[in-house]
């Protein structure tokens, strides 16, 4: 990957994290995948209270993520426990914490460098 691709991969995973937050999503984490494997550059992880709001949570990142002109797929939309995005640089899931608890992303990827993202979340602050 090239300096460019990366920054505007972290770009978009920033501004999904960003979009994530003002929809009330909850222990965001970005994870940075590129030096561990090929599948994607970065990892977002994302926790909703319900299936609306991760539903809510999804369709904000969409409407954000779409003037990049970026296709994605999507995947479980409907039941909105895990809701992945796949937007090929970022792949973003949207977890109730039931299913981020069981499938445990950031331990199966332990070897993956977590993004600051201090700067744009503040737990606990409204």
């Amino acid at each position: 990957m090239s300096i460019t691709t990366t920054d505007k991969s972290l770009e978009l995973a920033l501004k999904a994290v960003e979009v994530s937050i003002e929809k009330k999503a909850f222990n965001p984490v970005i994870l940075k995948l590129q030096e561990i494997s090929i599948i994607t550059d970065f990892f977002i992880i994302v926790t909703g209270y319900s299936a609306t709001q991760n539903r809510a949570i999804a369709d904000a990142i969409e409407i954000a993520l779409k003037e990049y002109g970026l296709k994605f797929k999507r995947e479980g939309y409907e039941d909105a426990r895990w809701i992945l995005m796949d937007y090929l640089d970022i792949v973003i899931h949207i977890f109730r914490e039931e299913e981020r608890e069981f499938y445990n992303l950031e331990a199966l990827w332990g070897d993956a460098t977590k993004i600051d993202i201090t700067d744009i979340y503040h737990p606990g602050v409204e």
